[in-house]
Order: C-alpha cells, then structure tokens, then sequence
C-alpha cells in the first residue's frame, strides 16, 4: 500500500502560521484514522481550520508511481 497526502499552504501566511495549520490538519487526520480502511482507492478531501478544502489524501496500490 501507498499512502499520499498532498496539502496546499497559504503562501501569503508566516512559516510559523504554515507549520502550525499544518500541525493542525495532521492532528486532526491522525485522530480520524480509525475510520478508514486505508485500502486502495480510499482517500477523502482535506480541510484546515477554516473548513476550506486544502488537499487531498489517497491509498493507492504499491504499483502507482
């Protein structure tokens, strides 16, 4: 299995606010994993603090480049 998160940070935000929304996402990710199967073709869009969608995550096959 593969896993993939792709996240899009604010460019206009500080580094520190970047690493600290995505701190965020990562916590709130983590704390939901349970709720998956975490097969291939699972995935769900990811939000940050301000519920706006900011990325992705997917399972995917080992074989996927």
């Amino acid at each position: 299995m593969k896993f993939r998160l792709e996240v899009d940070i604010d460019d206009a935000a500080s580094a520190d606010e970047s690493a600290r929304e995505l701190g965020r996402i990562l916590r709130y990710w983590g704390g939901n994993l349970h709720h998956y199967g975490l097969r291939p073709g699972d995935g769900s869009a990811v939000h940050d603090s301000g519920h706006r969608e900011v990325g992705r995550w997917s399972v995917v096959s080992a074989e996927t480049p």
